[in-house]
C-alpha cells in the first residue's frame, strides 16, 4: 500500500514536470513574436493573384511559423548571456538554465532546415529561398552583427520581420511584385517606432545588459523624436497600396485612421511630461500605450488589406 501511495504521490509531479519542459521548448520559438509574423505572411498569401491548394497553403504558413520560431530559438541561444541580465528576458529557458544551450541550438538549426526544405517541396524553391534569407538575416545580420554594436540595430534588423508578406506572396505566385514590396516597406518602417516605444520603458534592462538601444546611446529625448519621424514616414506608406490602385478605399480608410492613430500616440510620446533628459515623469505611460497601439496598427492594416481584397474579388466593391 505504501509503495502504491508513493507512486501515486509522485505521478502528478512527473506529469507537471513534463508539461513544464514542453512549454519551455515551445517558448524557445518566441510564440508571441511569431503571431504577427504568421499573420503578415498569411495576408501576403491571401492577396496574391493565383491559387494555392488549401493544404499546401497551410503547410506554407506552418513553414513561415516554424522558420520564424527557429530564428527566435537561435537568437535565444546566442543572447542567453544578455537575456539573463534583463528582467524582461531572464526567465527564458536557456537564459534561466532550464534547457542546455547545445540542445537549444540544435533544435533551432533543425527546425530552420526543416522549414526551408518543406517550403520548397510544398510550394516552390523561390519561396524557400526567401524563407532561408529571412532566417539567415535575423540570425547573422541582426542577432550576431547589429544587436550589440549599433543603436541602428532595430532599423536595419527590422528587415528580418518584414520578409513574411513576400514569402507568402511568392509561395502562391512564384515571383515578386510591387504589392509585397510595399508590405515589406510598411513592416520595415513600423519596426523602429514599435521597438523604440518598448525600449523607452525597458531602457534600464538594455543598459544593464550593454545593448546599445537608442535610448541607452542617444537618450530618451532623441528616441522620442525618432519615433515621431518614423511614424511620419510610416503613415503615407500605409496608404500607398490604395494610391497605386493595388487596394481599394475600404483598406484606404483603415490605413488613414490607423496612421492618424499611430501619429497621435507618437506625438503623445514626444510631449509626455519629462525631465531635462527626456525621461518620462509618468512611468512612460505614453510609450506603453504607443507600443500596444503599434501591434493593433500592423494587425489592423494587414487585416484590412485582406478584407478589401476579398470584397473586390467577390465583386462587392
Amino acid at each position: 500500500m505504501s509503495d502504491l501511495m508513493r507512486r501515486g504521490a509522485t505521478a502528478p509531479l512527473a506529469v507537471s514536470t513534463d508539461w513544464s519542459e514542453l512549454r519551455d521548448w515551445f517558448a524557445l520559438l518566441k510564440p508571441r513574436v511569431m503571431t504577427l509574423v504568421v499573420f503578415s505572411g498569411l495576408v501576403g498569401m491571401l492577396v496574391a493573384p493565383g491559387h494555392i491548394h488549401p493544404v499546401l497553403g497551410s503547410v506554407a504558413i506552418l513553414c513561415i511559423a516554424v522558420g520564424a520560431g527557429a530564428a527566435g530559438c537561435i537568437n535565444m541561444w546566442y543572447e542567453r548571456d544578455i537575456d539573463a541580465l534583463m528582467r524582461r528576458t531572464a526567465r527564458r529557458p536557456m537564459a534561466a538554465g532550464r534547457i542546455e544551450p547545445e540542445a537549444g541550438l540544435a533544435y533551432g538549426v533543425f527546425l530552420a532546415g526543416l522549414s526551408v526544405v518543406l517550403m520548397g517541396l510544398a510550394t516552390n524553391w523561390m519561396a524557400a529561398g526567401w524563407l532561408l534569407g529571412s532566417i539567415l538575416f535575423y540570425v547573422f545580420v541582426y542577432t550576431m552583427w547589429l544587436k550589440r554594436r549599433t543603436p541602428q540595430n532595430i532599423v536595419i534588423g527590422g528587415a528580418a520581420g518584414a520578409f513574411p508578406p513576400i514569402i507568402g506572396w511568392v509561395a502562391v505566385t512564384g515571383h515578386l511584385d510591387v504589392l509585397p514590396l510595399i508590405l515589406f516597406a510598411i513592416v520595415f518602417a513600423w519596426t523602429p517606432p514599435h521597438f523604440w516605444s518598448l525600449s523607452l520603458w525597458a531602457h534600464e534592462d538594455y543598459a544593464r545588459a550593454g545593448v546599445p538601444m537608442l535610448p541607452v546611446v542617444s537618450g530618451a529625448r532623441e528616441t522620442r523624436r525618432q519615433i515621431v519621424l518614423y511614424t511620419v514616414v510610416l503613415a503615407p506608406l500605409g496608404l500607398l497600396p490604395t494610391l497605386l490602385g493595388l487596394a481599394g478605399w475600404v483598406y484606404g480608410a483603415y490605413a488613414i485612421s490607423l496612421g492618424i492613430g499611430f501619429l497621435f500616440h507618437a506625438w503623445r510620446v514626444l510631449t509626455e511630461p519629462q525631465d531635462a533628459a527626456g525621461v518620462s515623469l509618468r512611468g512612460d505611460a505614453a510609450a506603453r500605450k504607443a507600443f500596444r497601439f503599434s501591434l493593433l496598427h500592423l494587425a489592423g492594416l494587414f487585416g484590412a488589406l485582406a478584407v478589401d481584397h476579398w470584397l473586390r474579388v467577390a465583386g462587392l466593391l
